[in-house]
């Protein structure tokens, strides 16, 4: 390993196993010398990492408690950190949970901006920074924790429709937001289903992050999966939807990229046909009813009498005649 691919490998180490190593350990894992890695310690003590390592009675490095795991500096072009910036304002846009990580990164990105456009964001910033004492903060950093350093993390879940909530071993494999739940949602493998599930961040009522650590399977696919999916709802299998559009929305449809497998069909009329393959319709349908009459489901038959019952009971909601 070079120097600088050393210091993030030792970092992770420290963060991956709590009690820690001795430096004979450490020059093992990074097949270099004990002198070497001792130089290593002290830099990871200083500028730019600040890692607070302390040394045991058994001369084991470790993490003080109640560390704070910090990143190397990110080189940014303007062009990219304005990306970040609407990301993250995208972010802020569809959760429904406060979350003011949100707003700390948008503070480091405004210190970094030029100072006209620098003001601007920090302004954004400072209306999440008083968050930090939400109970979301702490879920969210605990499984990001987990996350990033394949840790395993106990959790306790109220699902939607459950009476209960439920204590699961998750090994978090992937984190993944949704316009459509407006939310955040962590897909991994849960101990009481010892299967791959996904797990709604905002639902999750307490975390706490395990000495275990784990490995992603090889075979899992989730980001190549989720791709194909509406929203997080994944899955093997799909099914085309197709959806007319009147003349009057077609233009606006033409205009964006809904979906990769997306085909849009021109018709004579004006009006067009859209059609995406999906693992899952269920996402869909907000979506779909957003669009009111301008959008009628052609395929599959199931979804539209969904989507048709569920129109003609909003219409007796307003005390429409439909006789």
């Amino acid at each position: 390993m070079n120097h600088a691919t050393r210091l993030s490998y030792l970092q992770r180490l420290f963060y991956r196993r709590p009690q820690g190593y001795r430096a004979s350990e450490l020059a093992e894992l990074c097949a270099t010398s004990r002198r070497t890695i001792n130089r290593d310690l002290e830099t990871l003590q200083g500028e730019p990492f600040y890692l607070p390592l302390v040394l045991d009675d058994g001369w084991r490095w470790r993490l003080m408690e109640g560390h704070r795991f910090t990143l190397p500096p990110v080189h940014l072009s303007l062009q990219e950190a304005a990306a970040l910036y609407l990301a993250a304002r995208l972010l802020d846009r569809v959760s429904d949970e406060p979350n003011p990580y949100v707003g700390r990164a948008l503070a480091a990105l405004g210190e970094a901006l030029p100072p006209e456009v620098g003001r601007q964001v920090q302004r954004v910033a400072a209306a999440h920074l008083g968050q930090a004492g939400a109970a979301f903060a702490r879920i969210f950093e605990v499984i990001t924790l987990g996350w990033a350093l394949g840790r395993k993390v106990r959790i306790r879940h109220q699902a939607l429709r459950g009476r209960n909530p439920h204590e699961y071993v998750l090994c978090p494999y992937l984190i993944e937001p949704s316009s459509v739940g407006y939310a955040t949602y962590v897909i991994g493998h849960a101990s009481y289903f010892d299967a791959v599930h996904t797990f709604k961040m905002e639902r999750i009522l307490e975390a706490e992050l395990l000495d275990e650590t784990f490995e992603v399977p090889e075979a899992y696919r989730g980001a190549e999966l989720l791709a194909g999916a509406w929203g997080v709802m994944y899955g093997e299998e799909t099914t085309e939807v197709a959806l007319r559009f009147s003349p009057e929305a077609a233009r606006r449809v033409r205009e964006s990229r809904w979906h990769a497998s997306q085909e849009v069909e021109a018709c004579a009329d004006g009006s067009c046909i859209l059609r995406v393959r999906v693992p899952h319709t269920l996402e869909m349908k907000p979506w779909i009813r957003g669009w009111g009459p301008e959008c009628e489901v052609l395929a599959p038959e199931g979804l539209r009498r969904e989507v048709a019952e569920e129109m003609r009971r909003a219409g007796e909601v307003y005390g429409l005649d439909h006789e």
